[in-house]
């Protein structure tokens, strides 16, 4: 995913929670993979030698977040024939005393009914993380710095209609009710909006360049 150029952050201001997002660890872009099992990454051992080497040519920092088995959810919240003309991006940070486990029930049990409850989303996926290990994607000449307290733990891909629904539904009451229960779970809140979002690989087959 391609995220835009400018994104101080969607969500509306929270006390107690960032939703601010800080320039200086401002994301640009992310290339979501889901694997088929555990063992898939090992048929691409060659493909991601590759990319080791190549990230310095176009990247100046990258972190991975991996998720574990099942972690990745998709789920069905569009109208026959509805499609998804505008995205948003949002990570969560866990509040100090929130559990990773908590945090995973939070999302699952409650989250994700309260957000498709707004009847206004397109596309629903939600992930979960393990705890982030540089060595996970050490690759070489590119910035891997992740301070603890600037560390993410779970996101969410909101899909939209059309950019002006994305819009109502960050100035709509809803907000406020979702606002209410993330807070107590979430130290910070960084919504983006995407740009694009491109996909390359699906069912394990290269797809033609740029079709979604």
């Amino acid at each position: 995913m391609h995220l835009a150029e400018h994104n101080p952050g969607r969500w509306p201001a929270t006390d107690g929670v960032q939703t601010s997002i800080p320039p200086d660890r401002k994301i640009d872009g992310v290339a979501e993979v889901t694997f088929q099992s555990a063992l898939t990454p090992l048929k691409g051992r060659k493909q991601t030698k590759l990319a080791h080497a190549d990230e310095i040519n176009v990247f100046r920092r990258t972190l991975l977040y991996a998720g574990p088995p099942n972690s990745s959810r998709w789920y069905d919240v569009a109208g026959p024939g509805e499609t998804v003309g505008a995205r948003t991006l949002i990570y969560l940070r866990r509040r100090d005393g929130v559990g990773a486990g908590e945090l995973r029930k939070f999302v699952n049990q409650q989250l994700v009914p309260a957000l498709a409850d707004t009847a206004a989303l397109k596309e629903l996926r939600t992930q979960t993380f393990l705890p982030w290990s540089e060595k996970l994607w050490d690759t070489p000449n590119v910035a891997h710095d992740n301070p603890h307290d600037q560390r993410f733990h779970a996101s969410l891909v909101l899909g939209f209609s059309d950019s002006a629904a994305r819009d109502a539904f960050f100035t709509s009451n809803a907000i406020e009710g979702l606002t209410n229960q993330l807070a107590p779970h979430a130290s910070a809140i960084h919504a983006y909006d995407v740009a694009a979002a491109l996909t390359f690989v699906k069912n394990g087959d290269i797809l033609p360049r740029y079709q979604e």
